[in-house]
């Protein structure tokens, strides 16, 4: 086991360079994220007497029980996407041709910090750790949750298992999630649904393709109803969300020289916080399909994709921005204050859906442009991780 931690003697910037150098040297792709998590547990029950821990899987919660009037929660997932040689992780000095130009730009004679998870969500990992520690006696009540899975399917969700097995252990007035946001916030978040739309033929031999029906050749019409799609801008609370409809895979045929009789299309609809997974749905197939997780294919009664079967793959909610909380006022305020920049709309599906399920308003708020994450020069700015923590310590304590 890696052990995190730094000297009690440390300057802030030392203390969060030391960490995220820390966690960044252990890898975490998904489904390996037991070492990391022991390390933190580790951290947090060595350096954190103040904190209580608990532990359900890869997942770690650490609280205050100081009796205030008000709780936050601060979570981040601690598992990454697959590398794409970009582990092990290392600092980048000042004038190296891998810092991407706009940080060089707008960070010079500055280090950063290049690999897999720097920027999603490491760094704001790493802050999340450093305040764990330095933050004994804050203003609000606190939980820290650091929590496995994230980068994968919704089912195998730390958080989630979590709030399913433990809920009183995520309750809390207010909670910050540290996904990349460049240090400002991004409120509430689009929804997604994944589903397979169908078609079927008969088979035949190619030579005789007359005895058959051609399932490949009838998705035509799929995609092409999804070419003529207009992504749709919708305002919610304040904040505008852009919405996608794709086909991200397709599949079909047995053999080259076999007419094939059944074509999948896989579809993913991100849809703003208006709507609930119900009423994507009715949008897509129809809102009597009964196409449901695990329950096999249906036939769309209407919708976009109406007469085609349909399988469902995945769905997560959408979460409204929660801007109108009193802490969520305060905050983009001193957002605004250090950065100058007003709260925007999260486009992608992020975790505040989860906590926004359990009646508690979350925004993002982390370190690191959410334009690298998952890419192959995934990078952060050494000085973002000191410009979260310092809005974290005056916003919490």
């Amino acid at each position: 086991m890696s052990e995190l931690g730094f000297d009690p003697s440390a300057t802030r910037p030392e203390a969060l360079a030391t960490l995220l150098e820390q966690i960044m040297a252990v890898y975490s792709v998904s489904d390996d994220e037991t070492p990391l998590a022991d390390s933190i547990e580790d951290f947090l029950r060595r350096e954190c007497p103040h904190l209580m821990v608990r532990r359900h899987g890869d997942t770690l919660v650490a609280s205050t029980a100081l009796g205030r009037d008000h709780r936050v929660i601060l979570a981040g997932h601690i598992d990454t996407v697959p590398v794409i040689d970009n582990f092990p992780p290392r600092w980048l000095e000042p004038g190296d041709p891998l810092i991407r130009p706009e940080i060089a730009r707008d960070h010079p004679d500055e280090r950063v910090m290049w690999g897999r998870g720097a920027t999603d969500m490491k760094a704001s990992d790493a802050v999340m750790l450093y305040l764990a520690a330095a933050l004994a006696e804050p203003a609000y009540d606190l939980t820290y949750v650091f929590y496995d899975h994230e980068e994968v399917a919704a089912e195998q969700n730390g958080l989630r298992k979590v709030a399913e097995a433990h809920p009183d252990w995520i309750r809390g007035d207010f909670a910050i999630i540290g996904e990349p946001t460049g240090c400002g916030i991004e409120g509430g978040c689009n929804g997604t649904i994944r589903f397979d739309v169908i078609t079927h033929g008969v088979a035949a031999h190619s030579a005789r393709a007359w005895m058959g029906e051609n399932a490949i050749h009838k998705a035509a019409d799929i995609l092409n109803r999804l070419n003529a799609y207009k992504p749709a801008d919708v305002p919610v609370d304040g904040l505008v969300y852009r919405e996608g409809l794709n086909a991200t895979l397709i599949s079909g045929g047995k053999g080259t020289n076999v007419i094939p009789d059944e074509c999948r299309v896989h579809v993913n609809y991100r849809f703003a916080p208006d709507k609930s997974v119900a009423q994507a749905k009715a949008l897509m197939m129809g809102a009597d399909a009964g196409a449901e997780l695990g329950n096999g294919e249906h036939v769309a009664t209407d919708g976009m994709f109406e007469g085609y079967g349909i399988e469902m793959k995945d769905e997560s909610p959408s979460a409204r921005p929660g801007m109108d909380a009193p802490f969520a006022v305060s905050l983009a305020r001193l957002v605004k204050e250090r950065t100058g920049r007003d709260p925007l709309a999260k486009l992608g599906w992020t975790d505040v859906a989860r906590f926004s399920q359990l009646g508690v308003p979350a925004v993002n708020l982390g370190a690191g442009d959410p334009l690298l994450a998952h890419k192959h020069d995934e990078q952060v700015p050494e000085s973002d991780l000191g410009l979260l923590a310092g809005i974290l310590e005056d916003a919490l304590g």
